[in-house]
């Protein structure tokens, strides 16, 4: 693939943003779906995958709309698929059957799982053969009501409030990245507020880390960034070199930061994991809907849409897909 776009510059400086802006030397837009998650689920809106089928199947789709990664979260069968589970052995099916209709697709399965699960539940996602993994740095609070399920919908009977830790030291950064470096599997670093860099830096000084940085800012959760293009905009100014942006847009913020990204250079992550809404009132049909709106976005803002085999060249991933 030629070059001619700049990977990653200095996100800091107005003179480098226009030269790459007027050369048109943006990076082609790599578009992440996440499928799943690990909180909500058809309560919230009924497209939402939950078994493994279902899963790989709007994988599918959204990998025909133009999604180049896929984000996913096993959800845990003797529970009828309401909560989140760590098994590697759900999560190497989940992976088999996306492979099988996804023939390079890049796999990136959550190592954030779902409220409280322990840290060892979480790290077993890595061992199904992920090409990515994501890597939650530090620690913040959480709280949310999950809908009761009702009709055909099994494992939870009322609406529950959820208040959790989402626990992610130093030691256990130190530690999931040493697995995901061990394995072979590219670290997605999100960060939820300034402090993770600290962290970050933590993991590159021990060499834990290879470049390029995938690191994904996650504005709007509760106890994180508040999700505006000022603040937004701090964080990456303290950025290493060699770091290359993915933004995720919780709920109605998807579609104005995922823009607001396109237009500063970066990449996105969409999908009813992270947002069940296509419009005020209206609930997508589906992820592919969802990835669909950021292609059509990037093409009127003339960014080029990363094809799999592109987004693993950026991402110094291996051209050779996976398999299971």
């Amino acid at each position: 693939m030629s070059k001619p776009y700049k990977l990653t510059w200095d996100y800091g400086s107005p003179r480098e943003y226009l030269r790459i802006h007027e050369k048109f030397e943006m990076p082609p837009l790599i578009i992440t779906c996440a499928i799943t998650g690990g909180w909500q689920g058809k309560e919230a809106n009924p497209s939402l995958p939950e078994t493994p089928d279902e899963q790989a199947k709007s994988t599918f789709e959204a990998y025909e709309a133009g999604a180049s990664v896929v984000h996913v979260h096993a959800r845990d069968p003797t529970k009828g698929y309401a909560d989140a589970v760590g098994s590697k052995e759900i999560y190497y099916d989940i992976n088999k059957r996306i492979r099988e209709l996804c023939p390079d697709i890049i796999i990136n399965n959550t190592t954030g799982g779902g409220p409280g699960m322990s840290l060892d539940e979480r790290l077993l996602a890595v061992y199904s053969k992920p090409e990515m993994c994501s890597l939650n740095m530090g620690t913040m609070v959480q709280r949310g009501l999950v809908k009761a399920r009702s009709g055909s919908l099994k494992g939870r009977d009322k609406d529950q409030m959820v208040e959790t830790v989402f626990k992610n030291t130093y030691t256990d950064t130190e530690r999931f990245a040493k697995e995901m470096l061990d394995h072979n599997v590219k670290p997605e670093m999100e960060t939820f507020q300034d402090g993770n860099w600290y962290l970050i830096e933590n993991l590159i000084n021990k060499k834990l880390l290879r470049p390029p940085y995938w690191v994904c800012l996650v504005p709007g959760m509760q106890g994180a960034t508040p999700p505006t293009p000022w603040h937004i905009m701090d964080q990456t100014t303290y950025a290493p070199p060699d770091t290359m942006f993915n933004i995720i847009g919780i709920g109605v913020h998807q579609a104005p930061l995922t823009t607001f990204a396109m237009i500063m250079g970066w990449h996105v992550r969409v999908g009813l994991e992270d947002n069940v809404y296509y419009a005020r009132g209206v609930k997508a049909s589906s992820n592919a809907e969802l990835v669909a709106r950021a292609v059509r976005i990037a093409k009127e803002l003339n960014r080029p849409v990363a094809t799999p085999t592109e987004a693993r060249e950026m991402l110094g991933i291996s051209k050779t897909p996976t398999k299971y």
